[in-house]
């Protein structure tokens, strides 16, 4: 019962306190993951504040893998060769996006969750105080955006007098996060003018190089198609590469529209709020079922009008978002200055490496899978292609978890953090178990759905036991990206991703090559679980950005 007190106590303890937490309270931080455990499914505030943010979010991340089934879907009817080719062209375009986009999602989300929660908390204490002027002190973006380099400088035990040096340059062109239109203006008017219409620089700064980097994207998948699809073991007389060509050149208009809107999806996620996304890309979606058929069959575009479909509805998805956006924040800041381009390049140099360790086994997979042939590749296209979608549905919860951890660790309310990491993984782990029973019933049942090449089905059969059975692990291994993040936690996420992709590699070719199918779906098993171990151990040994679960102070910059 004492060990239970102690755990609920955290919670209650004021932040200098929180911050000192007692060796024998938490000499084992590996307890943490079973923190009351038998309130997983309860509805307090914590769990509903979970359940609002990570609900519309995994419907809104799977909308997209979604869209991709049913283009798999329709694709199958036209051909074991088509939908081999669409699974390659598919690949080369998601291991390009997920290098240009996945860092500055989640460097995003991390940022506006931080200036959201700096702007509410000094709005609240201008609103008490009634001080002179109601704009937000420039001290506390300092103080957070500070412990950020502390966190990412832990490895090495601080931050240097060098950076911390920079760091007080880059905070000085850091404007507040609402600016008062008069010094005269009341409180109340203040946080309604905040509340309406914000100035946020790292929103103003994602789009600028989301833009950017859509563009580029798209001149790079454009020239380099048939050079990618060679590399992905497409030969130039195989009948796979006219198609494949084909979807991967069209699909690249979208890039720009992709980048765009996942930037803004970060900046609306750091908001907490997720179902403004969701309505985006539902609407987004439905227009890419609608127009699917349509383009494929009806106009006899086949393998275009599936790619033609996508891009179309990645563009009505961006204009929504943005129109949404713009009446929350000033996306234009009154000075170039004040874009934050320092600190996302800081960070997010680590997640490129980060995320090009974590796609280029997945991409290296699928090569290896064309090198068996169009029926294997077809297969495994389907299998990876629900495979990926099913585990996504828990990328929900580690959007939650980041949120909530981002805007805890700035108010430092590390009650709060803990309680909240522990929560998400739970429900990751519960989620992991329903999705490995639907999966592995549904892909039994339902894989004619997908083709009705029984040479094909035959082979799936053989992947869906893994499929099935690595659900809770692939949960478990979101969930921990999302807590890594919100803790700001990048420089071990990039590195520790780096070594189990290069074992994983190394299993992929070593396994491939001697069982085939089997072979790589074993290896893609290890990766995961890899990934799940890396981040069971930064949180279960008390290090980290978790140091004060062993009693120890939390990172600070000097």
């Amino acid at each position: 019962m004492s060990g239970r007190s102690d755990l609920n106590s955290l919670e209650k303890m004021p932040e200098d306190s929180a911050q000192h937490l007692s060796k024998s309270k938490w000499n084992m931080p590996f307890i943490v993951f079973f923190r009351d455990i038998r309130l997983v499914f309860k509805m307090d505030a914590l769990g509903l504040e979970i359940l609002r943010i990570a609900f519309p979010a995994a419907l809104a991340l799977a909308a997209d893998p979604v869209a991709s089934l049913i283009d798999t879907a329709f694709i199958g009817r036209l051909g074991p060769v088509e939908i081999a080719a669409v699974g390659v062209s598919i690949a080369i375009f998601n291991q390009a996006s997920r290098i240009t986009i996945f860092p500055l999602v989640s460097i995003t989300t991390s940022f506006v969750a931080e200036e959201e929660t700096v702007g509410r908390v000094n709005n609240e204490s201008a609103t008490s105080e009634k001080p002179e002027k109601g704009s937000i002190k420039k001290s506390e973006m300092k103080e957070v955006i500070a412990d950020d380099v502390a966190l990412e400088n832990l490895e090495k035990g601080s931050a240097t007098k060098i950076e911390n040096k920079e760091l007080m340059q880059d905070n000085d062109m850091i404007p507040s996060t609402c600016n008062s239109p008069s010094g005269t203006d009341s409180n109340a008017d203040i946080f309604k003018s905040c509340k309406e219409r914000r100035n946020i620089p790292s929103a103003s700064t994602a789009l600028v190089i989301g833009g950017i980097l859509g563009l580029l994207q798209t001149l790079f998948l454009v020239l380099g198609a048939k050079t990618l699809l060679n590399i992905m073991g497409v030969k130039s007389n195989s009948p796979m590469m006219a198609p494949a060509q084909k979807y991967l050149s069209l699909r690249s208009l979208g890039a720009p529209a992709v980048l765009l809107s996942l930037a803004m999806q970060g900046v609306f996620r750091g908001f907490k709020d997720t179902k403004t996304p969701l309505y985006a890309t539902v609407l987004g979606d439905a227009a890419n079922i609608i127009l699917d058929p349509i383009l494929i069959f009806a106009c006899h575009l086949g393998v275009s009008g599936a790619a033609i479909a996508h891009v179309l509805s990645q563009y009505l998805i961006s204009l929504i978002l943005l129109w949404r956006l713009m009446k929350q924040v000033d996306l234009l800041p009154p000075s170039i200055k004040e874009l934050q381009f320092r600190r996302f390049l800081k960070n997010g140099v680590l997640l490129l490496a980060r995320v090009i360790a974590v796609t280029f086994c997945v991409t290296l997979a699928a090569s290896l899978a064309a090198r068996l042939g169009s029926t294997p590749m077809a297969a495994f296209q389907i299998c990876l292609q629900v495979w990926m979608t099913s585990s996504l549905l828990a990328d929900g919860l580690a959007v939650a978890g980041q949120a909530i951890l981002a805007s805890s660790f700035a108010e430092k309310d590390y009650g709060k953090a803990t309680a909240a990491a522990s929560r998400v993984l739970q429900m990751g782990f519960v989620l992991g178990l329903v999705l490995a029973v639907l999966v592995g019933v549904g892909l039994r049942f339902g894989s004619g759905v997908f083709t009705k090449d029984v040479n094909v089905q035959q082979i799936i059969f053989v992947g869906l036991p893994f499929i099935a059975a690595t659900q809770p692990i692939n949960s478990l291994a979101f969930v921990f990206d999302g807590v890594n993040f919100g803790a700001s936690d990048f420089a071990y996420s990039a590195y520790s991703m780096v070594l189990v992709s290069i074992v994983s590699i190394a299993f992929l070719f070593l396994l491939s090559s001697s069982n085939g199918f089997v072979g790589i779906w074993v290896a893609l098993t290890i990766y995961m679980g890899l990934r799940t171990f890396a981040g069971v151990w930064r949180m279960g040994t008390g290090t980290g950005p978790w140091r004060f679960l062993r009693g120890q102070r939390t990172p600070q910059a000097s």
